[in-house]
């Protein structure tokens, strides 16, 4: 008896899965398509990103070969292209030879290209560089608190780059005529349990050097 219930039971559940397919086909047909087509654009984009990666790093590399000059335009273009597609890695690299070299001398422009480089990171420690490199970039020709705003996201976090900064500010406030602000920064290196090591010794000689103590 029991066996037979058995039996009727096991039949009632392959009906139910045979009604659910049957009721449902279209949808899971559906269903299956989309998971599918997911799956093909997704990795379709990744390899479409892989190749313009590859496309990027070979003109980078074609171009950085050569020695540039500001009369060389078309190459300047394309280095320009390359900060503007946002890439991680070759848009702060383009933009360090454009600096390096000295092919864009409109800062407007060359802080634009900064922020562009920023935004392509998403790694903290790699933005936080690009920012430092941007305010050193600047520190000859901008005011105080222009400088002071352009490395505000590093002071104000515990960033491995916030020593530099702090350097940075001590030597523009030096640079200034400014040693009280400048001994300020200094304190603060040695106040920082993060800072680099190097920059803590030089704060340190400074500091001894230029107040004594």
């Amino acid at each position: 008896m029991s066996e037979d219930i058995e039996i009727i039971n096991q039949n009632t559940r392959i009906e139910k899965i045979k009604n659910f397919f049957s009721n449902n086909y279209k949808k899971l047909i559906g269903g299956i398509i989309l998971i599918l087509l997911f799956l093909f654009l997704y990795f379709g984009y990744l390899e479409y990103k892989k190749r313009q990666k590859a496309e990027i790093a070979e003109i980078y590399n074609q171009i950085t070969l050569k020695e540039l000059t500001t009369k060389d335009v078309g190459d300047i273009k394309r280095l320009i292209e390359i900060i503007e597609k946002k890439d991680p890695v070759y848009s702060a690299l383009s933009l360090y030879f454009i600096v390096e070299n000295k092919l864009v001398n409109d800062q407007k422009k060359i802080n634009n290209f900064f922020d562009l480089a920023i935004d392509s990171q998403i790694e903290n420690e790699l933005k936080n560089l690009i920012i430092y490199k941007k305010a050193l970039y600047n520190s000859d020709i901008v005011l105080e608190n222009e400088l002071l705003e352009i490395l505000n996201p590093i002071l104000k976090s515990e960033s491995v780059w916030k020593s530099h900064a702090l350097l940075l500010m001590a030597d523009y406030f030096a640079h200034n005529k400014d040693l009280i602000k400048s001994k300020d920064f200094l304190e603060e290196i040695l106040n920082s349990e993060i800072a680099n090591k190097e920059i803590r010794l030089e704060a340190e000689r400074r500091l001894k050097r230029s107040f004594g103590g």
